[in-house]
């Protein structure tokens, strides 16, 4: 009895903390950003409109990314097909890693395209470098971005793409604005994430995302998005398409 005891005042204890721990706001992001002391063990502790922010798989996780059973898994077939592709266009890859969805864009959009291929590891740069020599695809143009920006010309993409990696951004919002400049009028941005609505997708739950996040986030003050479309063909993810529309002055 008396061990009984003992665990449920420890129970209590945590559940005490838990109320009434107090969330620290980064002032220095404009109080957009706050971390929470308990949070998921693969977030890092940062929370954007009450989303956690997941840890950034590494480039030691390659291997992941280019298994050979991906395309049975996520098809990313259907995902350039949901992407509308045309020759000639420029788009980019943010997020980029090794390359697989790079190529398939490149392959897409032909020779008269570009891919921007934009990570924030040297390491997946090379990789992704490596790959094109091989394949012999001269259309893609590896970017080093920050955790702030892609590192991109303004007003140069018809389309930005994110598979499986806004979730993981340091500064979502930051990311997204600079995102959105290089955006030329009209030009679309796709955030592919893994459905949150979906406890069947095999996927650690602070690397999923609703489409009420996603658009949540996409429509935050400040951004000159508005929702176009959320494809949903593919077996664990949404393709959650915005358009970029001119700025209306106060």
């Amino acid at each position: 009895m008396r061990i009984l005891l003992i665990c449920l005042s420890l129970v209590s204890a945590v559940r005490c903390c838990v109320a009434e721990e107090k969330p620290v706001v980064d002032e220095t992001s404009g109080g957009r950003y706050e971390f929470r002391e308990f949070h998921d063990p693969n977030g890092i502790g940062k929370f954007y409109l009450d989303r956690e922010i997941a840890r950034v798989m590494g480039h030691q996780g390659i291997s992941w990314l280019e298994r050979p059973e991906r395309e049975e898994e996520e098809r990313l077939t259907l995902l350039i097909k949901a992407l509308k592709l045309k020759p000639g266009m420029t788009v980019a890859d943010i997020g980029a890693g090794s390359g697989v969805i790079t190529v398939l864009m490149a392959r897409k959009i032909g020779t008269d395209g570009k891919v921007m291929a934009v990570d924030i590891q040297p390491e997946m740069l090379q990789a992704l470098e490596r790959k094109c020599k091989g394949l012999m695809i001269d259309n893609v143009q590896p970017v080093l971005g920050t955790n702030r920006t892609p590192n991109l010309d303004e007003n140069s993409l018809d389309l930005a793409i994110m598979v499986d990696v806004y979730h993981e951004f340091d500064f979502p919002y930051e990311m997204l604005s600079e995102i959105a400049k290089s955006l030329k009028p009209g030009g679309r941005v796709a955030f592919v994430e893994y459905r949150k609505e979906d406890p069947a997708v095999p996927i650690k739950e602070v690397h999923k995302m609703s489409e009420a996040q996603v658009k949540k986030e996409a429509s935050a003050k400040g951004l000159p998005l508005e929702f176009v479309e959320n494809v949903d063909t593919l077996p664990r993810q949404h393709v959650i398409i915005f358009r970029k529309v001119p700025v209306e002055s106060d």
